[in-house]
């Protein structure tokens, strides 16, 4: 089939990569092996996946810069949109299986949670990348569609700020499990290193 002609080996391991993780959530949750809450195991994992595949989506540009591999800005839009579907996820399980849509109580979570905000935004900011994702609005908003694309190493700063909050950890006093969020924060702001104009271009004049 023509689809299957158009997708390289390696975009299909990424879909493959990017999917296998819901089915074994699936599984997980059909098997009664999401622990003894498995709301909470869910919303963790989505949260989790989702973040990777953001952070293996904003790393396809400067590898490609290192390594001269023009195959890999193929697998930015996938990886893009799978983390925008766990993210969603994320969100479905926390509105609808957590507080089945009683948006009254949904409304006074979110007023009361600090750490729920920079999720949101950083979700919103996601769904407008989604949306945009398509070729008709990359066509229609021209010079404004980069623009906005850009916005996605905001989204990786706020989901590290939502997870370090979430966990109730602090950087100051070293309190909790920051190990993993600043982890993934180190990766992130390497990536925007990689992204300034002086050391991107030294990078291709010494690879």
């Amino acid at each position: 089939m023509k689809i299957f002609k158009q997708t390289s080996f390696l975009q299909l391991l990424t879909h493959i990569g990017s999917i296998l993780p819901l089915g074994i959530l699936f599984w997980d949750f059909y098997t009664n092996q999401l622990t003894v809450n498995p709301i909470q195991a869910a919303t963790q994992r989505t949260g989790k996946i989702a973040l990777v595949l953001l952070v293996l989506s904003l790393a396809c540009t400067p590898m490609n810069t290192i390594f001269h591999f023009p195959r890999l800005l193929n697998l930015r839009k996938p990886f893009g949109l799978y983390a925008f579907l766990y993210a969603s996820i994320h969100v479905l399980i926390f509105t609808v299986l957590d507080y089945g849509l009683d948006w009254r109580q949904i409304l006074q979570t979110v007023t009361e949670n600090q750490y729920l905000w920079p999720g949101i935004i950083a979700f919103v900011i996601l769904l407008a990348l989604a949306i945009t994702a398509i070729d008709y609005f990359k066509t229609q908003m021209g010079k404004n569609w980069k623009r906005l694309q850009r916005g996605v190493y905001l989204v990786g700063i706020l989901v590290v700020v939502h997870y370090l909050m979430v966990i109730k950890g602090s950087i100051v006093t070293l309190r909790g499990d920051i190990f993993q969020p600043l982890l993934y924060g180190f990766v992130l702001s390497i990536l925007l290193l990689l992204r300034l104009s002086a050391i991107k271009n030294w990078l291709i004049k010494n690879r």
